[in-house]
């Protein structure tokens, strides 16, 4: 299994990028998909997830109504649009299988997770 996780860079504030997360190995329908990023110095934190229905659950009030997560089913892609940039959203992006269909509670991270793709820097600053 491997994720590829692509799109991320340098953007100014308020700018826009879209992060992709394509999949190879197994079949991203089955399963709940989820974009964590993690900052210097900081945890890694959930920001949305994907459930194989198509619902999402968003894990970060700071991002609600500026990002949205969505899925290609014939791409075996997952896709986070990311708006409004803010230099408080400079981390690495990282895209992950969880164990199931739908998204989950992540008070259990690690264990909730299949499988993580390699990250991607995004870096907000002017």
């Amino acid at each position: 299994v491997q994720l590829q996780a692509s799109g991320g860079g340098l953007v100014q504030p308020g700018g826009s990028l879209r992060l992709s997360c394509a999949a190879s190995g197994i079949a991203f329908y089955f399963y709940g998909i989820v974009w964590f990023r993690q900052a210097p110095g900081k945890a890694r934190e959930g920001v949305l997830c994907i459930s194989n229905s198509g619902g999402t659950t968003s894990y970060s009030d700071s991002v609600k109504g500026r990002f949205a997560i969505s899925r290609d089913t014939a791409k075996n892609t997952v896709y986070l649009q990311m708006n409004s940039l803010k230099p408080e959203d400079t981390a690495v992006y990282y895209c992950a299988v969880v164990y199931g269909s739908r998204c989950p509670d992540l008070s259990n991270l690690p264990g909730v997770v299949n499988y993580w793709g390699q990250g991607t820097q995004v870096t907000v600053s002017s």
